[in-house]
């Protein structure tokens, strides 16, 4: 089994507010809450004891509590306000890494052992953050990053090897931490009925690898205590470091901004050739006036291009904007970024497909394109596809599946003339195999079509198997499709409104000589 590194994790409870609040010298036993979206991200200590809760609407916490001040998220603030908070413990322990603006964490046993135990390193860090970047902090201790966060939740310091216990009473909830994308995945495990992390991680692996994959795997060794991730981690070659010179020194955020997004890009690339990914990252930098700057940021998914240029820029928020005595005395002249730790990558390797699938536009768009590729690695290539909007008559021409991958491109234009094309909407249903139905009309007879392919009589009933016939209450057409070229005969599609409850909409065609659903209308 791998045990994980114990770890003491810095935790500065409501962050972005906090940093809002310093930006702006808002006192801090004034309401404060941090908007995106016209929701609510984040907020203070005042003003959730006077009713304010994440997720709440502007106007609603502005309701409950009319002296809220307001802010605007800025990723940029929360990272320049951090840097104090992760220098201040750097001075007192090394090896420190940011897992995201207020949570930094460390490994434990080195600095422990030199202030006299890890009871005493947390008191002692505590009063250090307090004087030297004047915000509070909560600190935990335990095996693993994930048990050190939320013990610094709770303050707590959890024995050794006694991380499992810890965790078993606390909610599934626990698992969808920032950045870790386990919302429906938590959703789904309340659902089946495991409500604690500890009867989610009494499961058999085999059991939920088969029913959950390996974001499952992964979700289950944290909830057992275990290391963030499987061992099988690889030591990246020294190459895949980018180094970059700048020629002036860099020293605007914004210059930086734009160099980091060509650089990620570059680093990201190096590591996909290698078949890898990182999960932490270097950013080390030396000034024009020979300063050496530092520090590794932690994710707890491998980084994207677009995470990784995130990092850079907010790391020069810290270092740029930073208070006189903190800042730099130049620019940088000289930056690298190092792949502190790497996991395999195989499955982020989007590259390959990426000119079939019209890029990748953002990282929403990315971890689908990650969760298609693995699909299809598990079943074959000719197992998952995605639907182009093509040109035709009927519904279920219009639609295209095409494999992932694969070109994603129309054969029949849709704008152009389609004689017989059905109007707007399309049935929301539309059916592999026709269903039979039988349409009669007033007298009881069958409908059908004339030598003018129109209808013999206004549809009056119609029967679907397994129902009884209900009583048309409108219908619309006909709309006639003439025979592909060498085909004979022809299809005549109508629209009908069928009375119960509730009234229920479906498209029918006439094909040789029967009545069939085609599809049915939400």
């Amino acid at each position: 089994m791998n045990l994980p590194v114990r770890m003491l994790v810095v935790w500065c409870p409501d962050w972005p507010a906090v940093a809002a609040g310093l930006a702006a010298a808002v006192p801090a036993h004034l309401p404060a809450a941090v908007f995106s979206a016209n929701r609510v991200v984040a907020c203070s200590a005042p003003a959730r004891a006077a009713g304010v809760r994440r997720g709440m609407r502007r106007r609603d916490a502005q309701s409950r509590c009319p002296e809220l001040t307001v802010f605007a998220t800025d990723e940029g603030r929360d990272a320049r306000l951090f840097e104090p908070v992760a220098a201040a413990v750097e001075e007192l322990a090394v090896g420190v890494e940011v897992v995201r603006p207020g949570l930094l964490a460390v490994p434990v046993d080195g600095a422990a052992g030199y202030f006299g135990g890890e009871q005493a390193l947390a008191e002692l860090l505590m009063d250090q953050v307090s004087g030297r970047a004047g915000v509070e902090c909560q600190i935990g201790v335990a095996d693993g990053l994930f048990g050190a966060t939320l013990a610094a939740h709770r303050s707590a310091i959890v024995d050794r090897g006694s991380t499992k216990d810890f965790l078993a009473p606390l909610g599934i909830t626990e698992l969808d931490q920032p950045e870790s994308d386990r919302a429906e995945l938590v959703d789904l495990l309340r659902r089946l009925g495991l409500r604690t992390l500890g009867a989610f991680a009494a499961l058999t692996e085999r059991d939920v690898v088969s029913r959950f994959g390996n974001p499952g795997l992964l979700a289950h060794r944290l909830a057992g205590g275990l290391s963030e991730r499987p061992p099988h981690r690889r030591r990246p070659p020294p190459e895949l470091s980018v180094p970059k010179e700048f020629d002036p020194p860099l020293d605007r955020v914004d210059a930086a901004a734009f160099m980091a997004r060509t650089l990620a890009e570059r680093f990201h690339a190096g590591l996909a050739a290698h078949g890898l990914a990182c999960t932490r990252l270097g950013i080390y930098a030396t000034t024009e006036n020979g300063e050496e700057l530092s520090r590794v940021w932690r994710c707890a998914e491998p980084l994207t291009p677009q995470g990784i240029a995130d990092r850079v820029r907010w790391q020069f928020e810290g270092w740029l904007r930073a208070d006189v005595r903190d800042r730099p005395t130049a620019g940088v002249a000289r930056l690298r970024l190092e792949p502190e730790e790497t996991v395999e990558g195989n499955s982020l390797q989007l590259g390959l497909w990426r000119g079939g699938a019209h890029g990748m536009s953002d990282e929403q768009d990315e971890r689908a394109g990650r969760a298609l590729v693995r699909v299809q690695g598990l079943l074959g290539p000719e197992s998952v596809f995605t639907a182009v909007l093509d040109g035709g008559r009927g519904p279920a021409e219009r639609v295209r599946l095409v494999p992932w991958g694969d070109q994603r491109e129309a054969t029949s234009p849709p704008e152009t003339a389609w004689p017989g094309r059905l109007p707007q909407p399309s049935p929301a249903t539309v059916f592999a195999e026709p269903v039979p139905a039988r349409v009669k009309d007033a007298a009881g007879e069958e409908v059908s079509l004339t030598r003018r392919r129109e209808l013999t009589a206004p549809p009056s009933v119609v029967a679907l198997p397994g129902t009884k016939p209900r009583q048309v209450l409108d219908w619309a057409g006909p709309w006639v499709v003439e025979p592909r070229w060498g085909g004979t005969g022809s299809q005549v599609r109508i629209q009908v409104l069928l009375a119960g409850e509730p009234a229920l909409a479906v498209l029918l065609t006439r094909t040789d000589e029967k009545w069939t659903v085609e599809g049915m209308y939400d």
